[in-house]
């Protein structure tokens, strides 16, 4: 386990913060900026003196410098060393690892990374994306116990983007190591974490999986983009009709063109204004998808909507937002049995 406890005091703001989870997977801190996301995780790092504790499996870290804890951190900015080719910038921790820590497999993490091309290339010449991917590799090269990345993607442009996202994806599960990931932006939360820290104004609100975190009507992630559900399954090979198989809990989701390979792990997303519900199963329409779902809780919205908590066989959670008069006239209540059916399905790439 991890058990994180700090207050640190400045003019005009005031952290306090703690959390306890397993050290493992993805865990973003979210929030809007100036809510003290980065501060918490300089504390972790080290970076910021403050009261409070810091155990990791049980042992105590807090008060340790720096270097003795052992944690990765890539900044903003990817920092690298403008002077040095990607090769050294990626083996400078490397080759100052202490005696008995196991090294890592520069080849192994280059590779995956896909920087193998680029080893002999001046770290000045390098893309924004480039330069991100490199400063992660020299990060995982000094075999660090956590990874703590601050906002990597908030320098970079659109394609930069779009282009680091994958490897920052399967970051954890590729390098058995804990992330710590900064952002105040609700997709990177939907795609890369398996739970989420929520900040504000200098306090830890809550901790939540990710699933959970999107069951709530109230959660922050909606305030941009209204409500939406996350699944996690599995995506089977396209049909020649175009349609791609997402199976999860025993059910199928169907969507058109995915253009994945099949057998990935995935996610998709579900607005929740892109469901409907029904009594029973609806013939002769054209939505694909119709689900069987189990009424958990309604919500009133306001403005006349209601959204509406529902789970799917197998337990993950699934919204919907429905008029108030829609269920006033099914009669949707806690318990009820009834059937989703599911307008629009996003695959989370």
């Amino acid at each position: 386990m991890i058990r994180a406890r700090f207050q640190l005091a400045r003019p005009g703001f005031r952290l306090d913060a703690a959390f306890e989870q397993a050290p493992n997977g993805v865990t973003a801190l979210f929030g809007p900026s100036g809510c003290g996301k980065t501060t918490l995780l300089r504390c972790l790092a080290g970076l910021e003196r403050a009261d409070g504790e810091l155990l990791l499996n049980g042992e105590n870290l807090h008060g340790l410098p720096v270097h003795k804890r052992r944690f990765g951190y890539v900044f903003q900015e990817a920092s690298l060393f403008a002077h040095l080719s990607v090769r050294d910038n990626l083996l400078y921790g490397w080759r100052r690892l202490p005696k008995g820590v196991s090294r890592p497999d520069v080849n192994e993490v280059v590779g995956w990374l896909g920087l193998t091309h680029l080893l002999e290339q001046g770290a000045a010449s390098l893309s924004g994306g480039q330069r991100q991917r490199v400063a992660i590799g020299r990060a995982l090269l000094t075999a660090p116990r956590l990874l703590l990345l601050d906002e990597p993607l908030s320098a970079l442009d659109t394609q930069a983007r779009r282009e680091i996202l994958p490897w920052i994806e399967g970051l954890s599960a590729q390098a058995g190591v804990p992330v710590f990931y900064v952002t105040h932006a609700p997709d990177e939360v939907e795609r890369l974490a398996d739970r989420v820290i929520f900040m504000e104004r200098g306090r830890t609100t809550r901790t939540e999986p990710l699933q959970q975190a999107m069951a709530r009507p109230d959660s922050p992630l909606f305030v941009e983009q209204g409500a939406a559900s996350m699944l996690e399954g599995k995506l089977d090979a396209e049909l020649a009709d175009g349609r791609t198989p997402f199976v999860f809990n025993g059910q199928t989701l169907w969507l058109i063109h995915a253009r994945r390979p099949g057998g990935e792990r995935a996610r998709v997303r579900i607005e929740a204004s892109d469901v409907s519900l029904a009594l029973a199963p609806v013939n002769g329409v054209s939505i694909l998808n119709q689900l069987p779902l189990r009424l958990m809780a309604l919500h009133e919205q306001g403005e006349g909507r209601v959204l509406v908590d529902g789970e799917l066989n197998g337990g993950q959670r699934l919204l919907a937002e429905v008029s108030a008069w829609s269920a006033s006239q099914l009669g949707l209540h806690q318990g009820m049995h009834c059937y989703a059916l599911i307008k629009a399905v996003a695959l989370v790439n």
